[in-house]
């Protein structure tokens, strides 16, 4: 759908009395025209990325997975990301050529979150099992 946004609205977007206008200045990637361009190899890993995260969301959100989880090299603590938000900063990325800032999930069930190793792993095996009934 053309215009319509996946990330959450800024309560603030235009009101001249934002109260965060005063952070602005912390955050040394606000400057957009600083930041280099993704490269056209990064925007196809991107694209590979956001078509991967399509079959495993079809193949595992049926049976009950809300999204994956990632281990953080930054903080050492796993990251929880339902299958929206995923798909959401991957879009940002590839749009503007950074990820954005996101509050982690609260209280996640970790039963209900699989690795990106285990996702790959689950669809190349539906793949091969499709392929091999399809031969026989």
């Amino acid at each position: 759908m053309v215009g319509v946004s996946d990330e959450p609205l800024d309560p603030f977007a235009g009101d001249p009395e934002d109260p965060t206008a005063e952070l602005a200045h912390l955050d040394p990637v606000e400057d957009t025209e600083l930041l280099e361009p993704l490269s056209p190899h990064e925007r196809e890993e991107i694209l590979a990325e956001l078509g991967d995260l399509d079959v495993f969301r079809t193949l595992l959100e049926p049976r009950g997975y809300r999204g994956l989880v990632v281990d953080c090299e930054g903080c050492a603590e796993p990251h929880f990301f339902d299958w929206d938000l995923l798909t959401g900063n991957l879009r940002h990325l590839l749009d503007e050529g950074r990820t954005r800032v996101h509050e982690p999930a609260y209280a996640p069930d970790p039963s209900s979150y699989v690795s990106w190793d285990y996702a790959r792993g689950y669809a190349d095996g539906v793949y091969e099992t499709s392929e091999a009934s399809e031969a026989g």
